[in-house]
């Protein structure tokens, strides 16, 4: 089976994906760019179809609404997309980061290539953390990440990770996200999300401070199941033996990591709390929900079913608070 990833690279513990190649600290963004697979470019081609094809002979077409995007490197189709579509270069994602690592202390931890290029990110951290009870510290992160087939807007997203067992979780606060979205129908301009992302990374505090609220929130064991309950059970009328037992398996899972086998669970943080709960979730997510590889959990984790689990654990979490 063909990796998701088609490349990546990271610096210091291996990140809790477990993917990729190490790079020593303070890599400038070239060697980045080279290590982490990003050193090519989507290159644009005109749609082209045959018609009244008899053998190998026909009528060749342009369809002048479409294009077609391809790497440079390996000349490999990436999609088909309209003409009003937008492309952000890998190598633009890394030059995000430019001036964040060299002047305001920003430090690049991974970066990569998803589906044979048609997604790829870059990590880094900001410098900020918290500790909370029992010595659980929570480092602040961004994540920019775009995709060149109409799956995914380029996205800068402030997002955490719990050091003891490198659970990750976006910021939100009030259930919205802190994200910057930037549709592929609008220019990438980085230095306006840079900006808007000012914003959103100044409330690091007011969301640590939530955070805190939940590791002193005491759960009663009915709140945990009716916390599990909501956020990985099936509700749908239409929901089939095959489909319920997958979701009783994540939930068995959830408690079991919350009652004490999770990494961290027996931290004052998180044993009997609401941030334990939320980080039994987090980590099912992100090390334990099932895919047919850990490249299909991570893509999963940060932009797909999983990230939408989690972000749904966040939000029940914080009703515990309200």
């Amino acid at each position: 089976m063909a990796h998701l990833i088609e490349q990546m690279a990271y610096v210091g513990a291996t990140p809790w994906h477990g993917l990729g190649n190490q790079l020593t600290q303070q890599q400038p963004i070239e060697v980045w760019q080279r290590d982490a697979g990003m050193d090519w470019e989507i290159l644009e081609s005109p749609v082209h179809f045959k018609s009244d094809a008899i053998g190998h002979l026909g009528t060749i077409h342009s369809y002048p609404e479409q294009k077609v995007l391809y790497r440079s490197d390996s000349k490999a189709p990436l999609s088909v997309v309209s003409q009003r579509y937008h492309t952000v270069q890998p190598r633009e994602v890394l030059e995000f980061y430019r001036d964040l690592t060299e002047v305001s202390g920003y430090e690049l931890e991974t970066a990569g290539v998803l589906k044979g290029g048609r997604k790829f990110w870059a990590l880094a951290r900001t410098g900020q953390g918290t500790p909370l009870k029992g010595n659980d510290q929570v480092n602040g992160y961004l994540l920019l990440a775009t995709s060149c087939d109409g799956t995914l807007a380029t996205t800068a997203t402030p997002t955490t990770v719990r050091v003891v067992c490198n659970n990750t979780l976006t910021i939100a606060l009030d259930g919205t996200s802190r994200a910057i979205k930037v549709p592929h129908s609008t220019r990438f301009d980085l230095q306006l999300v840079k900006k808007q992302l000012g914003i959103a990374v100044s409330q690091w505090d007011e969301f640590m401070y939530r955070m805190r609220t939940l590791a002193e929130r005491k759960v009663k064991s009915k709140e945990a199941l009716s916390f599990i309950t909501t956020v990985l059970g099936d509700s749908s009328p239409t929901s089939q033996q095959s489909k319920a037992v997958p979701n009783i398996r994540a939930m068995q899972k959830v408690e079991s990591l919350y009652q004490g086998h999770g990494r961290g669970s027996q931290l004052d943080s998180a044993r009997g709390t609401a941030w334990g709960l939320l980080n039994a979730v987090t980590e099912f997510v992100d090390h334990e929900r099932r895919a047919r590889s850990n490249e299909y959990r991570m893509d999963s984790a940060w932009f797909g079913q999983g990230a939408q689990i989690k972000q749904r654990a966040l939000d029940a979490a914080l009703r515990l608070v309200a």
